[in-house]
């Protein structure tokens, strides 16, 4: 069975960090790029991240390039997104994806 599960969403305070964690199952992790995308209240969903499926290349989000990386871990099918210097307006749901395949989705709030 085909599934993203993502973890390690929570509350943080403004400028502080998350690590968000996804595992991929029942489908060649290796052979496929993954991206991170987040969906916050009233707005539509914004791409984030981007990386390769060899782990070279990544992509941001203008909106969070300097501040979040993301990596993966071919040999336990994970992909991670480190998250610094988080902002309020980085409050929302992040998912996992790879082409049509999504998560259930973590919630991140940024809050004082």
């Amino acid at each position: 069975q085909v599934q993203l599960v993502e973890s390690g969403g929570g509350l943080v305070q403004p400028g502080g960090s998350l690590r968000l964690s996804c595992a991929a199952f029942g489908f060649p992790f290796s052979g496929f790029r993954m991206r991170w995308y987040r969906h916050a209240p009233g707005e539509g969903r914004e791409f984030v991240a981007m990386v390769s499926s060899g782990g070279d290349m990544t992509n941001y989000a203008d909106s969070v390039k300097g501040r979040f990386t993301i990596s993966r871990d071919n040999a336990k099918n994970m992909v991670y997104l480190q998250m610094n210097s988080l902002k309020a307006e980085d409050t929302a749901v992040y998912y996992c994806n790879s082409g049509n395949r999504w998560g259930q989705g973590t919630q991140v709030t940024v809050s004082s």
